[in-house]
């Protein structure tokens, strides 16, 4: 028998609990990738419902309306529009959540009046009790001509019956809710005439929307059917009011809220967590907490994977038989890959926090609370959501800009957000305070390793502020705009949501870095093991030369690294190393160093690997040290330690500043369609992160 599919949308308002949903539909048969020419997020999952048949579930960014304000929302509407596009649905899924049925049955209706099978899923119903809330589904399914599934996708309670009504769609009425078109009866007669093939709705959202729409000449239909914007928007207001009309009066039957039956601690939660004072103390105490626990809770697995790499490589050089490609292998892959699976632990932390900050309805709080903070520097709330995302990765907190309407809003936004420390720059943190921070603790609890973390995250948040301040003042852009939060109700994270989103992070972090590192590993191997002149490959008969110049006596293994040293310093990234070491000497850096942070321009966390590889080609001790004790070891000519506290703070500095990731800059010129901010911000950036990198470096040392 043939299988089927069934196309699957799944819509919803934000905070609805729809990626709850869609995670429980899908579990870990989920792909993420870009709508074509945007940089919208799209995520499709598999489904199976029987033997024989099985979805495609695509999860639609979240939208309020098909009134559309933003280009994810246009991503709804342009896909509901056109039915040859291949992810067209057979079927929409409308999730709501029963608290804020209200809002949320407006989309629904809108989407009703296109004429597809829609099944109604009103999430969060275990907390119906909870809040005095009762329910007349069969009456709700009558009045909305739909299917309903009650849903708890926290307990996942309801899932089998989604699952059930996908696979009975077809049975489901296409018929509207109500006619939208009597808000004007005249003026939609007109476009049923002269399109009587097409549905009145859809011509209406072309007519509104910026969208496009197949086999429509848009510009002829506006041109056909010209009204003043004033008078379009008197009519999308007078359609709003006709169905929340509606909406009223089907759920002053359909739904009974006795709110002497609630037993509800949000408001009184509420109170502290937004609290003038006690809510930013709150948010400084949270913080805290995370950057302590980063540390304290992943030093045990990075100190196994440090050594489990170390102790590879050194078994790699011991039973492979000697040559380029054990070399290859041992001194370039092995450390390469080695120094960036190390922070696996502290990343996954990170994610896992911001994970649970999220699921449990806390990061809107923060919102809300950042709003006063953000106004003053020419930002509004909804600014705080990227720059709080640009912990994880600046590639999708700037492209999370895009819910800003204001122009001026979002491209300030836009260039400040690199500032904010990303889970990139989490590996180099890592390393350099763990090699010039003392493992101590004030009062017994307070790491100051963590708090040397955090210091740096809020010097990068404080970057971006003061940096959105200045540009405020300098950009000449007139607009206003105005700042909406939804407080969604408090809940216990998912434990699954949190797994697949810590796991989907980690992942792309690792595999994305780790392309980048790999290919890397492998030049500069090349480069550290090879020499343009034949002093080179006379390293040995030199070194020796030198020694009994010297009239020193030298044991084999002394022999080996010296000669180790002679040819990494004379080989190809020893002479690149030399070239620029002129310009970084004043911050403290060596030529090792300057490589370092030259290659990683590419990606920041490739800095630690670039290190590792390096120090492994000029290493052929017996025992393979780790690499943070290979930094440790590292002593300049004089005996002085390479990475000491005045040169380690100086580094810290640069990468806190410094725009070292060519796929942000990527990003910023597609996000503003010019090369002009881009250039900008890394001319800006670097000469920023320089100068104070100098300055931190002379007044230390």
């Amino acid at each position: 028998m043939a299988h089927k599919t069934i196309k699957v949308a799944l819509i919803g308002n934000p905070n609805t609990g729809k990626t709850s949903v869609f995670n429980q539909l899908t579990g870990l048969h989920q792909q993420v990738g870009n709508y074509p020419g945007i940089t919208v997020e799209k995520k499709i999952g598999y489904c199976k419902l029987s033997k024989n048949v099985k979805a495609t579930i695509l999860d639609l960014p979240g939208t309020y309306s098909l009134n559309a304000n933003s280009i994810d929302e246009n991503v709804v509407i342009e896909l509901m529009l056109n039915k040859n596009d291949e992810h067209f649905p057979d079927v929409v899924v409308v999730v709501s959540e029963v608290e804020n049925l209200k809002r949320n049955l407006l989309l629904f209706t809108q989407i009703k009046d296109l004429e597809i099978p829609v099944i109604l899923v009103i999430n969060m119903s275990d907390r119906m009790k909870l809040k005095g809330i009762e329910l007349d589904v069969s009456f709700l399914e009558e009045q909305l001509k739909t299917k309903i599934a009650l849903v708890s996708s926290r307990k996942n309670i309801g899932i089998e019956k989604i699952k059930e009504l996908i696979l009975n769609y077809q049975s489901i009425s296409t018929e509207p809710c109500l006619n939208a078109s009597s808000i004007d009866t005249e003026y939609f007669d007109k476009l049923r005439r002269a399109f009587p093939n097409q549905l009145v709705y859809k011509l209406w959202l072309v007519i509104t929307q910026d969208v496009n729409f197949l086999n429509l000449d848009r510009n002829e239909m506006k041109s056909s059917f010209t009204k003043s914007h004033a008078d379009l928007r008197l009519l999308q207001q007078k359609e709003t009011i006709k169905r929340y009309q509606f909406i009223n009066d089907t759920l002053k039957v359909g739904q009974k809220i006795d709110r002497s039956k609630a037993t509800d601690l949000r408001a009184k939660l509420d109170r502290v967590l937004t609290h003038k004072i006690f809510g930013y103390a709150i948010f400084l105490f949270i913080l805290f907490g995370i950057f302590q626990s980063i540390f304290d809770w992943s030093s045990v697995p990075m100190d196994f994977i440090d050594s489990s790499f170390a102790n590879l490589a050194s078994y790699t050089k011991t039973h492979l038989p000697a040559g380029e490609f054990t070399n290859l292998i041992s001194e370039g892959i092995i450390p390469g890959i080695g120094g960036i699976l190390i922070f696996i632990p502290q990343i996954a932390f990170l994610f896992l926090f911001i994970s649970v900050l999220e699921e449990s309805g806390y990061m809107s709080r923060v919102v809300f609370l950042m709003d006063k903070i953000m106004r003053r520097y020419g930002l509004s709330g909804k600014s705080i959501v990227p720059l709080i995302s640009g912990t994880a990765c600046a590639i999708p907190a700037i492209m999370s800009a895009r819910n800003i309407e204001n122009w001026k809003e979002r491209l300030i936004t836009i260039l400040v957000t690199p500032f904010i420390t990303c889970s990139a720059r989490l590996p180099v943190y890592a390393i350099l305070i763990a090699l010039i921070i003392p493992e101590k603790r004030v009062l017994g609890f307070i790491s100051l390793q963590g708090l040397t973390l955090m210091t740096l995250y809020l010097l990068g948040f404080g970057m971006a502020i003061f940096s959105a301040y200045i540009l405020n003042k300098i950009l000449k852009i007139q607009s206003k705009s105005y700042f909406v939060v939804e407080m969604p109700g408090y809940k216990i994270p998912m434990f699954k949501n949190v797994a697949i989103n810590v796991l989907e992070k980690t992942k792309a972090f690792v595999f994305g870095a780790g392309k980048i590192i790999l290919a890397l590993s492998i030049v500069l191997w090349f480069l550290g093991s090879h020499g343009p002149s034949n002093d080179f490959g006379k390293a040995e008969d030199i070194v020796k030369k030198q020694i009994q110049a010297k009239n020193i006596t030298y044991n084999q293994d002394q022999l080996d690294n010296a000669v180790s040293s002679y040819k990494l310093e004379h080989s190809y990234i020893g002479i690149i190393g030399k070239s620029i070491e002129p310009v970084i000497k004043p911050l403290g850096y060596d030529w090792k160093i300057g490589v370092a942070v030259v290659s990683s321009f590419a990606a920041r966390e490739v800095f630690v690997g670039t290190l590792a590889t390096i120090y492994s080609v000029g290493s052929h001790s017996e025992e393979e040290d780790t690499i943070k004790n290979r930094m440790a070891e590292e002593v300049h000519s004089d005996g002085n330690k390479v990475f000491n506290f005045p040169t380690g703070i100086s580094l810290l500095i640069f990468y806190a500043f410094a725009m070292q990731c060519v796929s942000t800059l990527a990003i910023v010129k597609k996000e503003t369609n010019s090369w002009k901010w881009p250039i900008i911000q890394l001319v800006f950036m670097s000469g920023f992160a320089y100068l104070t990198a100098l300055l931190t470096y002379q007044f230390l040392k």
